[in-house]
C-alpha cells in the first residue's frame, strides 16, 4: 500500500510521498485562482469550486478566502454555503450533507500527528474522516476535529 493509499484508508502516511505533496501544490494553485476572482465572475466561480471539490450539490457557495489540502476529499450536498475564512484539512474524507451553513471563521480538520515526540518525529501524520449530516449550521469560529460525525 503506497502512502496516497494509507492517507485514503485513515493509516499513517507520509506527506511527501507518492505524489501527496504535488497533488496539494497543484490544488493550491486552483485555490489562488479561485480567491482571487472578482466578484462578478459568479458562474468561473462555481465552475472553479465544482473542479476542487470531490462532489457538489447543484448550488454552491463558498466566499474567499477558502483553503483546503486536496479538495477532492471534501464533497456537499445541495444548497451548501460557507463564509469567509473556511478552512478544510482534508486529508480525510469530508462529508457534509443538504443545506448545511458554515459560518466564518469555521475549520474542519481530519489531519492529526502523533503525540509522542519520537512518533511524531518519524515525518508520519494520520486524519480521519468527518461527516456533518443534513440541515446543518456550523456558528463563527467553530473548529471541528479529527473523526467528528
Amino acid at each position: 500500500m503506497n502512502h496516497k493509499e494509507r492517507m485514503l484508508a485513515n493509516l499513517p502516511y507520509k506527506p511527501w510521498m507518492d505524489g501527496l505533496e504535488e497533488e496539494r501544490f497543484e490544488n493550491k494553485k486552483k485555490i489562488f485562482r479561485y480567491n482571487n476572482l472578482p466578484p462578478e465572475e459568479k458562474e468561473e466561480k462555481t465552475r472553479l469550486i465544482k473542479e476542487i471539490l470531490g462532489k457538489t450539490g447543484k448550488w454552491i457557495n463558498i466566499e474567499a478566502p477558502f483553503h483546503c489540502d486536496y479538495g477532492y476529499n471534501i464533497e456537499v450536498g445541495e444548497w451548501f454555503f460557507a463564509n469567509y475564512n473556511f478552512v478544510v484539512l482534508d486529508v480525510g474524507k469530508v462529508k457534509m450533507g443538504d443545506n448545511v451553513q458554515i459560518a466564518p471563521n469555521v475549520a474542519i480538520y481530519t489531519a492529526g500527528h502523533p503525540i509522542h515526540p519520537d512518533s511524531r518525529n518519524s515525518g508520519y501524520e494520520y486524519g480521519i474522516d468527518v461527516t456533518i449530516g443534513n440541515n446543518v449550521w456550523i456558528g463563527s469560529g467553530a473548529i471541528i476535529l479529527p473523526g467528528v460525525t
